[in-house]
C-alpha cells in the first residue's frame, strides 16, 4: 500500500493561545491552508487555534476516494477532543463542507458556538447527479467548474485536488443530508456567512440553514464581492472582524 505524504504548505496546524479554542475545518477536496488567513487573524485575540486535516485530503486524490463522510466527521471529533484537552471553551468553524461538518458537530457535541462560511444546504443542480451511483467506477473523477475567485493571488497558491472524485461526491451528498436532518438539534450560538457571488453552493443555503437550526442566538452575514472560498477573498477582514466579535460575545 502506497503512503502519500501531505502536500507541502497544506499541513494541519496548532497555534497555542488562551482558554478559548477555535477548531478550523477546511472544505471538500481542500486543505488546512485555506483556513490559515482566518487563523492568523484569530491569533490576534490570543485564541488557541487547531486547523485539522480531514481524512483523505491534502495528500493524493486516491486517498480521498477511500474515505467516507464518517471519516471526515471523526477527524472533526478527534480535533475537538484534542482542543478540549487544552482549552475551556470551544468554537467550531468551517468552510463549505467544513461548515456542514461544523453544524453536525454543533448538533452532536458539547461546544460553545459554531461559525460557517459558504456552507451548502444541498449540492448545486447537476443533470449528472442521478447517475452518480453508477459513475463511480466508470468515471472515477469529474472536472471542477470555472472558479469564482476574486483574489487571484490566493487562487494561484490555493491547495486542493484538481478534480472531484465521484465516490466522494456521493459521500458529500450523504453528509449534507445527515446534517439537514440534524439541524434541529443545533441550539448553540451560530454565525453564518455567505457571499451573494458564490457560484459553488445553492443561493438559498444560508437562509435554509438559519431557518432550520433552533439556536436562539443566530445571525447571518452577507457579503457581495467574494467567491466560494470566502475567507481568502477581498472581504475577509470584514468577516474576520465579525467572527471575533461573535466569539468575544458568546464566551463572556
Amino acid at each position: 500500500m502506497t503512503t502519500h505524504l501531505t502536500i507541502p504548505t497544506a499541513e494541519p496546524f496548532f497555534i497555542p493561545g488562551g482558554n478559548i479554542g477555535c477548531l478550523l475545518v477546511h472544505g471538500f477536496t481542500g486543505s488546512p491552508k485555506e483556513m490559515r488567513m482566518l487563523a492568523e487573524s484569530l491569533t490576534q485575540e490570543k485564541y488557541t487555534i487547531l486547523g485539522i486535516r480531514l481524512v483523505g485530503h491534502a495528500t493524493d486524490i486516491e486517498d480521498m476516494r477511500h474515505s467516507t463522510w464518517r471519516d471526515w466527521l471523526a477527524s472533526v471529533e478527534d480535533g475537538l477532543n484534542l482542543l478540549k484537552g487544552c482549552t475551556d471553551q470551544q468554537i467550531v468553524m468551517g468552510l463549505s463542507m467544513g461548515g456542514v461538518l461544523s453544524l453536525l458537530a454543533a448538533a452532536r457535541y458539547d461546544i460553545k458556538g459554531v461559525v460557517t462560511f459558504s456552507a451548502p444546504c444541498a449540492l448545486p443542480p447537476d443533470p449528472r447527479a442521478r447517475f452518480l451511483p453508477y459513475m463511480t467506477w466508470l468515471v472515477p473523477q469529474v472536472a471542477k467548474g470555472k472558479p469564482d475567485w476574486r483574489n487571484l493571488q490566493a487562487m494561484n497558491d490555493h491547495v486542493d485536488y484538481p478534480y472531484y472524485p465521484t465516490r466522494s461526491v456521493l459521500q458529500l451528498q450523504t453528509l449534507i443530508r445527515v446534517m439537514v436532518n440534524e439541524l434541529a438539534n443545533v441550539y448553540v450560538p451560530a454565525l453564518m456567512v455567505q457571499s451573494r457571488s458564490d457560484r459553488g453552493i445553492p443561493a438559498e443555503s444560508m437562509d435554509t440553514i438559519y431557518d432550520k437550526i433552533n439556536s436562539v442566538d443566530k445571525s447571518r452575514l452577507w457579503v457581495e464581492n467574494s467567491g466560494h472560498v470566502i475567507i481568502r477573498e477581498p472581504e475577509r477582514e470584514l468577516i474576520f472582524t465579525e467572527v471575533k466579535k461573535f466569539i468575544n460575545r458568546i464566551t463572556q
